[in-house]
């Protein structure tokens, strides 16, 4: 095991070079040829039924309307039933013919069962999981008062998603369908003050990743790599401790109009604003760097909005 170990360690790097400098212009030359592929064919996804978790608000709303417009079936899900009537009502003027509401919390298993049995019971069928529901929180992970107090992170936004996915993949099998896994960009990049956060979607990051391998060829998984966009979840908190610093938000319609072509394309990651790739490109290459910029953001920018007493 030891020899093993020894010939990769000489091995993999000058091969790794090697298929850089020969081999990787060629790989480029195909993802471009792919892509244009997915552009003219792009996916209809009239008649389709679509499953949205975090439908009431933010993202999940708006990416809800991206299929309304398109004709899909949808069935939306959230804990708010007003809120998820008034997005049911919305969907139907633009132009979903069949859409109903599934009030319930992702965190409860049972729950989850409920909402896939509800939509196959009604629908008779599954062709997308949009897996959005999520909660954020902004605290030093030493500031915590029981530790037990971030359960609720993890439970929803990690947990909340596995449960809803394992109930839906025997219905996506016969679909061919897909799932869509809403992440964050601090799966890939440190988030000063949400690091239960930041872990709960590197955790999904993960899981899917490994999922599409286990579930390929018979269902795509798309995962979504947002940045900070303008929601309920994270704009009222950020503008009460940062005011009108808070400008690096995206609207979220633009986000979710974004996400929907990546759906369409059958694209594998949506990084949405498309800048963060860059970031995500920094942080592989230049680690280092990015550490030192996020730490110089966190000590003379937010480290003051979070002073402890």
């Amino acid at each position: 095991m030891d020899m093993l170990t020894t010939i990769l360690n000489l091995l993999l790097p000058p091969l790794t070079i090697s298929f850089l400098v020969f081999f990787y212009p060629f790989y480029v030359l195909i993802k471009l040829v792919l892509c244009l592929h997915k552009y003219l064919h792009f996916e209809n996804v009239a008649r389709n039924v679509v499953l949205i978790t975090g439908a009431s608000s933010g993202i999940g709303e708006h990416v809800a309307y991206e299929y309304a417009k398109k004709g899909a079936y949808l069935a939306l899900v959230a804990r708010r039933r007003d809120r998820l009537e008034i997005v049911a009502e919305t969907s139907r003027q633009l132009g979903s013919g069949n859409v109903i509401t599934i009030p319930g919390d992702v965190s409860n298993v049972e729950d989850c069962k409920k909402f896939i049995d509800e939509t196959i019971r009604h629908f008779g069928k599954l062709d997308h999981l949009i897996n959005n529901a999520g909660i954020f929180q902004t605290v030093l992970f030493e500031d915590f008062t029981q530790i037990q107090d971030a359960n609720p992170i993890m439970d929803i936004n990690f947990w909340g998603t596995t449960y809803i996915t394992y109930f839906a993949i025997p219905h996506l099998r016969k679909s061919k369908g897909k799932i869509v896994a809403i992440t964050s960009g601090s799966a890939n990049i440190p988030l000063p003050l949400a690091s239960i956060y930041a872990a709960s979607k590197a955790a999904l990051l993960r899981f899917f990743e490994t999922l599409r391998i286990e579930l390929s060829p018979d269902i795509k998984i798309t995962i979504v790599l947002p940045g900070v966009v303008s929601t309920d979840m994270t704009t009222p908190h950020c503008m009460e401790k940062y005011g009108s610093d808070f400008i690096l938000s995206e609207s979220v319609s633009k986000c979710a109009k974004a996400i929907f072509k990546g759906i369409g394309r059958g694209d594998a990651y949506i990084e949405e604003p498309s800048w963060m790739k860059w970031l995500f490109i920094m942080k592989n290459v230049c680690p280092e760097i990015v550490d030192y910029g996020l730490n110089f953001l966190f000590v003379s920018y937010l480290k003051p909005y979070f002073k402890r007493d």
